[in-house]
């Protein structure tokens, strides 16, 4: 955290969208890929992956002259929208999203939504989330300003519609050409990075987290949040799938469950199901492994309920109730992160109270 955090008095929050409030960047990753092919041409994740945050104008443009396409940029809008609304329809808040906005609300400190995207697109996706267009009354697409990201004009707008100072505003980002716009606009800027093998190129931003289960309000001088139980976090049930493995789990694609997102980073617990349905109560650690050429998830899982001898080499099917904490942010290249007893106590109790197995969605996974 820098210095100038712990100095500042924020009193209005400006969010970004995809890959920092939704998952719509993943969901949508192939959809150039499979407009691509139809020209015969192959994606350039280098390169896409250097597009993160451009206005789909700025976008279109660099993507037909990249890769020759042989359409006007009416016409590549044309072909790829209705491929992205299918999409769009698909999208989940990632974790800690909706605890973040709700909390806003509760507290009653003004936010607003500020995207790259185009207003009516932002605004599509904002009427498929639960209670959403309700939430935000502030919701402002590249198209209502002069230039969008990396110029701070849709923050400056966003500032006076919601009758702040700049300078009292907190930005929270997923991609550098969002952060390096909330730092023009003189504001202060968290970024959460949605790849996070790009993660050390954010040192411009404020503060940068894993997720936004990290973000702590009151280091900005906001109300802190008031949802811990015994030092867990309830959150929404994370859902997804994996192979069991001398204490791993690898996780299995495309296998009828939602996926776990990249922004999942820390220790985090819940139930797992066996392939003959048999419940175990479970804590896990994830973390991104880097060495030098690459950078990979590491996921281990600890059993908490004496069944140690129950799961060896099989699918699980996962659902994770609860947060406990981020990991260290010192370098270790090693794939084992030690799960303290502490947390182990901590989970274990969890499970067995009600604040964490009353969601409609824990019981149907039972």
């Amino acid at each position: 955290m820098n210095g100038a955090a712990a100095e500042s008095h924020v009193s209005a929050v400006i969010l970004d969208m995809d890959g920092t409030l939704l998952n719509t960047e993943v969901l949508t990753k192939d959809v150039l890929k499979d407009l691509l092919a139809r020209y015969g041409k192959a994606v350039d994740y280098k390169k896409e992956g250097m597009r993160l945050g451009m206005t789909h104008n700025e976008s279109r443009i660099a993507i037909i002259k990249d890769y020759n396409l042989p359409i006007t940029p009416e016409q590549f809008t044309e072909e790829i929208m209705p491929m992205y609304r299918e999409k769009w329809l698909l999208a989940q808040a990632l974790p800690g999203a909706n605890r973040l906005i709700k909390h806003l609300r509760k507290k009653k400190v003004p936010f607003a939504l500020a995207s790259n995207s185009m207003t009516k697109n932002v605004e599509a996706k904002v009427s498929h989330q639960p209670g959403w267009s309700e939430y935000f009354s502030i919701v402002l697409g590249s198209d209502q300003v002069k230039s969008g990201k990396p110029s701070p004009d849709i923050f400056l707008e966003a500032a006076k519609r919601m009758g702040v100072n700049a300078a009292c505003c907190l930005v929270v980002e997923d991609s550098l050409i969002g952060v390096k716009a909330g730092k023009a606009a003189g504001m202060k800027v968290v970024a959460v990075p949605s790849l996070p093998s790009e993660s050390d190129q954010f040192s411009v931003a404020d503060m940068v987290l894993h997720s936004l289960l990290e973000l702590q309000p009151e280091v900005w001088g906001l109300p802190p949040f008031e949802d811990w139980v015994n030092g867990a976090l309830p959150i929404e049930p994370i859902y997804f799938r994996g192979l069991y493995k001398n204490g791993h789990l690898y996780e299995i694609a495309g296998d009828g469950a939602s996926g776990l997102p990249d922004q999942v980073f820390g220790i985090y617990f819940g139930w797992a199901k066996d392939e003959s349905s048999k419940i175990f109560k479970i804590l896990m650690s994830v973390n991104w492994d880097r060495d030098c050429c690459s950078i990979k998830k590491i996921i281990h899982v600890c059993l908490i309920d004496g069944s140690n001898e129950a799961t060896g080499n099989q699918k699980l099917q996962i659902m994770l109730v609860g947060y406990i904490g981020g990991q260290s942010n010192k370098e270790n290249s090693s794939s084992e992160k030690e799960i303290l007893e502490e947390d182990k106590i901590i989970a274990r109790t969890a499970l067995d109270s009600s604040a964490f197995t009353s969601h409609s969605s824990t019981r149907s996974f039972f």
